[in-house]
This record gives C-alpha cells, sequence and structure tokens, in this order.
C-alpha cells in the first residue's frame, strides 16, 4: 500500500517539480531578519521515558557497560583555513573517531551526558530541539569542534554563537554546560566538549523520537580554539535559500542530497521566529497553503524586528516530536521556510520527501546514519585542538 502510495504521488509530482524549477539569482541581498530557533520555550512537562534504554548507554539503575567497540569510521582531515572552501576528503585526514571512545578512559561518559539530556528534554522539549540544531551548527561552521560553545573575550567579541543565525535563537547550551561539570568531577580532562555536543544530539534524538531513532555515536573528537561571527554567516544555509543553493551549501561539507532531505527532517521540531518566513506570507508571491498562511499571519506582526518577532511552532500537529510529519507538512505546503518548499522543486529531492513521508521507520533509520555522518566533518587534530576544561572557554 504505501509502495502505491509513493507511485501515485510521484506521478502527481512530476509536474510539480517541473513548474518550481528555480534558479539561483542574480544576486543575494544581505538577510535582515532573524534565522529561525528550534528551541521552544518552556512547556508543560513530558512525561519521563518508560520503555528500555538504547544500546549504547545503560538505564538510570544499571552501571556502565560497553561490549563494543565497532569499527572506526574513516578519518577525516583537519579543517581548511576559512573562509568556505569544500570539506577535505574523509580519506586524506588522520583523527579517527569510535564507538566506545572512553570506555576505558571515561566509562560513565555516555551515561552521564544522557541523563543531562533527559532531565533537561523532560521538563522542556525544545531544548532537545535546541541541542540537535547545535550539532548541526557547530558542524557546519569550523567543523565538529565545539567552537558554537566559546563565550565572547577581549579578544574575540564576536565568536559563532553571537552570530545572527544562532544569536539569539539556539539554544541549549545550559545543558551541555551540566553535562561537563558533572564529566569533570568524574574524569576531569577526559571528555571533550565536541564530543558532548555530539553525544547530546544522539540522546535528544532518542528522547524526542520517542525512541525510534536508536544509534551509536563513534566519539574521539577535539575541541577547537578558533570560532569567528562571519563564519557562521558565511557557512550556514539561510531559511531563504533555494534547492541549488542547499546542495552545493551541503555539497562542500561531503554531505549530499539525500543527506539533505534528510537532515531537514529536524525542522518537525521547535520553533521559528517571524522574521524567517514573513517573505513568503501574503501579499508576497508564495506556494504556501492559503489556510497555513492565514494562520500563521494570525500569530505574527507585518514587520517583525528585534523587539517584536514572535515565535511559531513549525509542525502544528507534533511538535515536541521528532517524527515523520515534517515530509507530510512539506507535500501538503504547510512549511515555514523557502528552503524547506524548496525540496519539492525537482523531481529526486520530491522523490525522498515521498519516500520519508510514507514508508516506515525508513527516515528513522537514514537520519540516524545522516548524524553520524555529519558529526565527523573537519575534525580538529592535536595540532589544532585541545580537550577543554570548560566548554565556554580555551584552555590557557
Amino acid at each position: 500500500m504505501a509502495n502505491l502510495a509513493v507511485a501515485i504521488l510521484l506521478a502527481s509530482l512530476g509536474a510539480v517539480a517541473t513548474a518550481q524549477k528555480t534558479s539561483a539569482p542574480a544576486a543575494m541581498p544581505a538577510y535582515q531578519g532573524s534565522y529561525p530557533s528550534y528551541a521552544s520555550p518552556p512547556v508543560a512537562e513530558m512525561p519521563a521515558y518508560q520503555g528500555s534504554y538504547p544500546s549504547h548507554i545503560s538505564s538510570p539503575a544499571a552501571s556502565p557497560s560497553y561490549t563494543f567497540p565497532a569499527p572506526s569510521p574513516p578519518s577525516m582531515a583537519a579543517p581548511t583555513a576559512s573562509p568556505p572552501s569544500p570539506t577535505p576528503s574523509p580519506s586524506a585526514g588522520r583523527r579517527r573517531l569510535r564507538v566506545g571512545f572512553y570506555r576505558r578512559s571515561c566509562p560513565r561518559a555516555e551515561n552521564i551526558v544522557r541523563e543531562a539530556v533527559r532531565n533537561a528534554t523532560s521538563k522542556n522539549p525544545g531544548l532537545g530541539a535546541g541541542i540537535i540544531r547545535m550539532h548541526f551548527h557547530d558542524c557546519f561552521v569550523q567543523g565538529c569542534d565545539a567552537s558554537v560553545l566559546l563565550d565572547p573575550t577581549a579578544a574575540n567579541p564576536q565568536p559563532e554563537k553571537l552570530s545572527p543565525p544562532n544569536f539569539p535563537s539556539l539554544r541549549g547550551f545550559e545543558v551541555i554546560d551540566a553535562a561537563k561539570e558533572a564529566l569533570e568531577k568524574v574524569c576531569p580532562g577526559r571528555v571533550s566538549c565536541a564530543d558532548i555536543i555530539a553525544f547530546a544530539a544522539r540522546d535528544a534524538s532518542f528522547f524526542l523520537s520517542r525512541a525510534r531513532i536508536n544509534f551509536r555515536m563513534p566519539a574521539g573528537r577535539l575541541d577547537g580554539r578558533v570560532s569567528l561571527s562571519s563564519e557562521a554567516l558565511d557557512f550556514l544555509p539561510p531559511p531563504f535559500f533555494n534547492l541549488s543553493q542547499l546542495v552545493d551549501n551541503f555539497r562542500a561539507k561531503n554531505l549530499d542530497e539525500d543527506d539533505l532531505v534528510v537532515l531537514s527532517g529536524a525542522h518537525t521540531i521547535g520553533v521559528s521566529h517571524c522574521s524567517s518566513f514573513t517573505d513568503r506570507l501574503p501579499p508576497n508571491p508564495s506556494d504556501m497553503n492559503p489556510a497555513f498562511a492565514t494562520l500563521l499571519q494570525s500569530k505574527c506582526p507585518v514587520s517583525p524586528n528585534f523587539t517584536n518577532d514572535p515565535t511559531v511552532v513549525q509542525d502544528i500537529v507534533t511538535p515536541n516530536r521528532l517524527d515523520t510529519r515534517y515530509y507530510t507538512n512539506v507535500l501538503k505546503r504547510n512549511v515555514l521556510f523557502t528552503s524547506d518548499a524548496a525540496l519539492l522543486s525537482s523531481r529526486r529531492t520530491a522523490r525522498k520527501v515521498v519516500e520519508n513521508a510514507l514508508i516506515p521507520r525508513r527516515w528513522e533509520s537514514k537520519f540516524a546514519r545522516a548524524m553520524v555522518k555529519m558529526a565527523a566533518i573537519e575534525l580538529k587534530t592535536a595540532a589544532n585542538g585541545e580537550i577543554r576544561k570548560m566548554c565556554r572557554v580555551v584552555n590557557n
């Protein structure tokens, strides 16, 4: 039945994709609005997870146990100088990640991070959404090195976290701080902040999907020492990108078209500021579902600004659940951003949207693989990395 539905929908999407062919504009104006925020405001407490815990972590009452490691993934190259240049080939690097990296040096590491995430998301699921977004924003700028966590200093008053794509919308810093503080008491100087982000994003995916997304996250990353606001603007895709721009942006990080469609599914959780999508609301031309546009107009001012820029949920049906509803929303044109709607502008990506929407468990397994793949972007080496004592500042 699912395959029949896929075939029918794909037949109808052929004309849609042809009609929606987009090309990059001759000149892209500077973006003046705010970037999307995927961390929702405080909500009623979410019931504690009652099922079994994934294989990579023990239950709260159990002692930590790791019976792997699994084979190490391909090593990654050290980051190249910025501004932007393509990510080096995975085969060219020296740093290697592996599952169970802390099995001997800090056996409780993954459990400690998981508990910090569980405690946070049980009270506010939006923090889990923020952590997943943090993982993406960290890895796309300077690689997966926790550079997004660094606070401003006299020597560097404009780090990544103060760049428009991250400030004031990025959330979850306090969850990473709590995990790091607990880890330093048990295993001082052993667990990198970059690995904490990766573990936390994995665990947030597990809790917000109600255990449907369950995977092992390789570790062994080092923390970076460089964090520049300008690089967040250079590397993070804004909400107005069309499909060709998105594909190029992901390709620069060795991520393909399928990774783009799969990772976009994280837009099923969290919220966004109105200024990120009011360019798609009437009287502006848009292919947005008129009923959805009317709903958004009732919640957003005509001209949002820094002092008046409300947030709305990205998925009005299951806003705090990491599920495949995003793809149904794309097909119904109930999505906020130009970058979301762009997934229907080619037959290839439209097919992936339909398959993710209709084939059970397909997206969850793909999302797990894409998260691990993204978590290996531009790894730091001993020459340019460290294990920070505090995640917000580099070591002296």
